[in-house]
Protein backbone atom coordinates (compact mmCIF):
# COMPACT_ATOMS: atom_id res chain seq x y z
CA UNK A 1 0.00 0.00 0.00
CA UNK A 2 1.36 3.39 -0.95
CA UNK A 3 -0.07 6.76 0.03
CA UNK A 4 0.80 10.43 0.02
CA UNK A 5 -1.06 13.21 1.79
CA UNK A 6 -1.07 16.11 -0.64
CA UNK A 7 -2.49 19.63 -0.33
CA UNK A 8 -4.87 19.41 -3.29
CA UNK A 9 -6.63 16.95 -5.56
CA UNK A 10 -5.66 17.96 -9.08
CA UNK A 11 -3.60 16.83 -12.06
CA UNK A 12 -0.31 18.12 -10.65
CA UNK A 13 -0.80 16.26 -7.36
CA UNK A 14 -1.93 13.09 -9.14
CA UNK A 15 1.16 13.28 -11.36
CA UNK A 16 3.33 13.61 -8.25
CA UNK A 17 1.63 10.61 -6.66
CA UNK A 18 2.06 8.52 -9.81
CA UNK A 19 5.73 9.50 -10.02
CA UNK A 20 6.30 8.31 -6.45
CA UNK A 21 4.44 5.05 -7.03
CA UNK A 22 6.37 4.45 -10.26
CA UNK A 23 9.67 4.91 -8.44
CA UNK A 24 8.66 2.80 -5.43
CA UNK A 25 7.60 -0.06 -7.71
CA UNK A 26 10.09 0.51 -10.52
CA UNK A 27 10.45 -3.21 -11.21
CA UNK A 28 6.73 -3.63 -11.90
CA UNK A 29 4.22 -2.67 -14.54
CA UNK A 30 1.22 -1.26 -12.66
CA UNK A 31 -2.38 -1.13 -13.78
CA UNK A 32 -4.09 1.26 -11.38
CA UNK A 33 -7.86 1.45 -11.18
CA UNK A 34 -9.13 5.02 -10.77
CA UNK A 35 -12.51 6.67 -10.59
CA UNK A 36 -13.57 9.28 -13.10
CA UNK A 37 -12.34 12.33 -11.20
CA UNK A 38 -11.29 15.01 -13.68
CA UNK A 39 -7.63 14.91 -12.74
CA UNK A 40 -7.41 11.15 -13.45
CA UNK A 41 -7.97 11.73 -17.16
CA UNK A 42 -6.62 15.25 -17.57
CA UNK A 43 -4.38 16.12 -20.51
CA UNK A 44 -1.98 17.66 -17.97
CA UNK A 45 -1.58 14.35 -16.13
CA UNK A 46 1.95 12.92 -16.42
CA UNK A 47 1.74 9.15 -16.63
CA UNK A 48 4.97 7.22 -15.90
CA UNK A 49 6.06 4.52 -18.35
CA UNK A 50 5.35 1.69 -15.91
CA UNK A 51 1.78 2.75 -15.00
CA UNK A 52 -1.49 2.51 -16.89
CA UNK A 53 -4.76 3.83 -15.52
CA UNK A 54 -7.95 1.82 -15.79
CA UNK A 55 -11.09 3.95 -15.37
CA UNK A 56 -13.83 2.25 -13.40
CA UNK A 57 -17.45 2.54 -14.50
CA UNK A 58 -19.14 5.81 -13.55
CA UNK A 59 -21.06 5.95 -10.25
CA UNK A 60 -19.65 2.65 -8.98
CA UNK A 61 -17.51 3.23 -5.87
CA UNK A 62 -18.23 -0.32 -4.71
CA UNK A 63 -15.83 -1.67 -7.36
CA UNK A 64 -13.00 0.68 -6.32
CA UNK A 65 -10.70 -1.12 -3.84
CA UNK A 66 -9.50 2.18 -2.37
CA UNK A 67 -13.01 2.95 -1.14
CA UNK A 68 -12.70 -0.02 1.23
CA UNK A 69 -9.48 1.45 2.63
CA UNK A 70 -11.21 4.80 3.25
CA UNK A 71 -14.16 3.03 4.92
CA UNK A 72 -11.76 1.24 7.25
CA UNK A 73 -9.84 4.42 8.13
CA UNK A 74 -13.07 6.37 8.73
CA UNK A 75 -14.53 3.64 10.93
CA UNK A 76 -11.41 2.95 13.00
CA UNK A 77 -9.76 6.37 13.22
CA UNK A 78 -12.43 9.02 12.67
CA UNK A 79 -15.65 7.58 14.04
CA UNK A 80 -17.38 9.99 16.41
CA UNK A 81 -14.32 12.23 16.79
CA UNK A 82 -13.84 15.99 16.88
CA UNK A 83 -10.45 17.50 16.03
CA UNK A 84 -9.04 20.84 17.08
CA UNK A 85 -7.50 21.62 13.70
CA UNK A 86 -6.46 20.18 10.34
CA UNK A 87 -3.04 19.21 11.70
CA UNK A 88 -4.78 16.89 14.16
CA UNK A 89 -6.89 15.42 11.34
CA UNK A 90 -3.78 14.84 9.24
CA UNK A 91 -1.93 13.28 12.17
CA UNK A 92 -4.82 10.86 12.78
CA UNK A 93 -4.99 10.02 9.07
CA UNK A 94 -1.26 9.22 9.03
CA UNK A 95 -1.75 6.96 12.07
CA UNK A 96 -4.53 5.07 10.32
CA UNK A 97 -2.70 4.69 7.01
CA UNK A 98 0.52 3.59 8.73
CA UNK A 99 -1.37 1.03 10.81
CA UNK A 100 -2.94 -0.41 7.67
CA UNK A 101 0.35 -0.42 5.80
CA UNK A 102 1.83 -2.48 8.65
CA UNK A 103 -0.88 -5.11 8.05
CA UNK A 104 -0.59 -6.20 4.40
CA UNK A 105 -2.94 -9.15 4.95
CA UNK A 106 -5.59 -6.76 6.29
CA UNK A 107 -5.17 -4.51 3.26
CA UNK A 108 -5.43 -7.54 0.99
CA UNK A 109 -8.63 -8.67 2.72
CA UNK A 110 -10.15 -5.21 2.25
CA UNK A 111 -9.13 -4.69 -1.35
CA UNK A 112 -8.97 -8.11 -2.96
CA UNK A 113 -11.11 -8.50 -6.04
CA UNK A 114 -10.77 -11.76 -8.01
CA UNK A 115 -10.17 -9.88 -11.26
CA UNK A 116 -7.06 -8.19 -9.77
CA UNK A 117 -4.01 -10.41 -9.73
CA UNK A 118 -0.29 -10.08 -9.39
CA UNK A 119 1.45 -11.72 -12.31
CA UNK A 120 4.99 -12.82 -11.61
Amino acid sequence: MYSLILPKANSAMMSLFLEHVAQEYAGYFIVMQVDRAGWHGSKELVLPENIRLLAQPAHSPEVQPTEHIWDEVREKYFHNRVFEDMDAVEHRLVEGLNALRAEPERVRSLTYFPHFRTVA
